[in-house]
């Protein structure tokens, strides 16, 4: 057989590397032939490079990860990566379609090698249909304004080298961390690879309110609200914890 040839696409430099890596470790006899940033670079290598698996991020700048399979109409074996909630996992999984989770486990990245080594012997699978099935809800048709999206129920965060699906109700508050945000809850710190703005977009309005530029709170969590000399300050049923509220945001909180 000859050796097998992948081709990486992925926007963000660490999960990028890390999944070089760890093909490296778990397949050595896997080449990787290039990598790219962005669907529309990804697309173009991959119809000239002809690989035999494409590794593609959903979220990519200009051509999603799904546009771009259905461009490649099974040239190649695709394994899609991504950061998504549990309901697109969920599809995922109907749809025997391989997938990797952020951040990447080795074990789930083993049982994808150990897959891939396998279909390898058989011409990559049609995705057309499941891809129909499941389009990305930003979608919608010409002339319509794309419906909006339901909001986060559960995240996918990690603690430690484990991943954890959390859930968004559980959460008292976000706090940023550079470019990832820090999910806090009764059973601890979790961290998410979203900046604070990106999560806050995809979260219920209604119940998270951002008081902090680096600070999201729940509002079912909220004992009270207290000012003070220093400024106003949000407290947390069961918890001592006192999140500051900016003078830009004191506002929401005037009628209560």
């Amino acid at each position: 057989m000859n050796t097998p040839t992948a081709l990486i696409i992925e926007d963000e430099a660490l999960p990028r590397q890390r999944l070089r890596d760890g093909l490296a470790q778990l397949w050595p006899q896997l080449q990787v032939l290039a990598d790219a940033e962005d669907g529309d670079h990804g697309l173009a290598l991959a119809l000239d490079l002809r690989p035999d698996i494409v590794f593609v991020d959903i979220r990519l700048p200009g051509l999603d990860g799904l546009s771009l399979a259905r461009r490649l109409k099974g040239l190649a074996h695709i394994v899609f990566v991504t950061a998504y909630d549990a309901h697109a996992v969920q599809a995922f999984e109907h749809g025997a379609i391989d997938y990797l989770l952020k951040p990447l486990a080795e074990a789930r990245l083993r049982e994808t090698v150990q897959r891939l080594q396998q279909r390898l012997q058989w011409p990559p699978a049609q995705l057309a249909q499941w891809l129909q099935q499941w389009a990305p809800p930003t979608l919608a048709p010409a002339g319509m304004p794309p419906p909006p999206a339901a909001p986060l129920r559960w995240l996918q965060a990690s603690q430690g080298e484990r991943l954890h699906l959390v859930m968004a109700a559980d959460v008292t508050h976000f706090r940023s961390d550079n470019k990832y945000t820090c999910a806090v809850t009764a059973e601890g710190e979790f961290l998410l690879r979203l900046s604070l703005r990106d999560l806050l977009a995809q979260l219920d309005p209604g119940q998270f309110w951002q008081i902090h530029r680096a600070v999201v709170v729940n509002l079912a969590h909220v004992a009270r609200v207290e000012r003070r000399l220093t400024g106003m300050e949000v407290l947390l049923k069961g918890s001592d914890a006192r999140l500051p509220v900016s003078q830009s945001f004191q506002s929401r909180f005037k009628p209560m």
